[in-house]
């Protein structure tokens, strides 16, 4: 078990190291390109373009899809096209939000323990807010959280420190003193600029590469296995 004595707060991640929205990416993403009239992508492709936020995410899809079709793709031309790709992607991710999402086994019982031993816990992700505390509520976690910040929370996303700063803030606890628990190089580079301890969880996305290659102070097959001990 990853050892929590010496820790006030938790800030978790959500995609990837809560929940599995890999079939909510794929459903929205294709139904916007449907809408763009442009060929679908694969989940595979999709995986390791998660992470980063739904800007990010939306013109990786848009170069991939283009270049995959033969059709030019240079920077003025995705920029033409986001526009009507994000507002067909918004609309389409809140409608489907959560549906074809799964949590990750011992996600509840491992923030319920987290809370039980008296941690204060806040989600923190790249998603937009607009879509994350919707999902939260869909999948019976909204309650565990303290605080919910998203991707456009802050002037700047993860891996910049600046969010794991203004959460530990909101929460009233020292960096030093308040865990990081993500998926990906981006919550481990977020939390070690920050000055925050890091765990990753072996499951998630990570841009497709291995976890266990990233800088962190550990790794856990499921939220069960931080040990809940708060710091006295």
């Amino acid at each position: 078990m990853q050892d929590t004595l010496s820790y006030d707060a938790a800030i978790i991640d959500l995609d990837g190291t809560m929940v599995d929205t890999l079939g909510d990416f794929a459903e929205a993403i294709n139904r916007m390109l449907g809408d763009l009239q442009l060929p679908p992508i694969d989940a595979g492709h999709i995986e390791h373009m998660v992470g980063k936020g739904s800007e990010h995410l939306l013109r990786s899809v848009l170069r991939h899809v283009l270049g995959q079709s033969g059709q030019a793709h240079d920077a003025l031309e995705i920029e033409a096209l986001y526009p009507a790709a994000w507002e067909s992607y918004q609309r389409h991710y809140l409608s489907i939000n959560g549906q074809f999402a799964q949590v990750y086994p011992g996600v509840r019982e491992g923030l319920d323990a987290l809370r039980r031993a008296g941690l204060r816990l806040a989600c923190l992700t790249n998603k937009p807010t607009a879509f994350a505390q919707p999902l939260l509520r869909a999948k019976g976690l909204d309650g565990f959280f303290e605080q919910v910040f998203g991707g456009d929370a802050f002037a700047r996303k993860k891996p910049d420190p600046l969010p794991l700063l203004k959460t530990c803030e909101a929460l009233r606890t020292a960096p030093e003193r308040t865990l990081m628990v993500g998926d990906s190089s981006n919550d481990a580079q977020a939390a070690r600029a920050a000055g925050c301890p890091v765990v990753l969880v072996t499951y998630g996305y990570n841009h497709g590469q291995p976890v266990r290659g990233v800088d962190a102070d550990g790794f856990v097959d499921a939220l069960t296995d931080l040990s809940p001990r708060r710091a006295a």
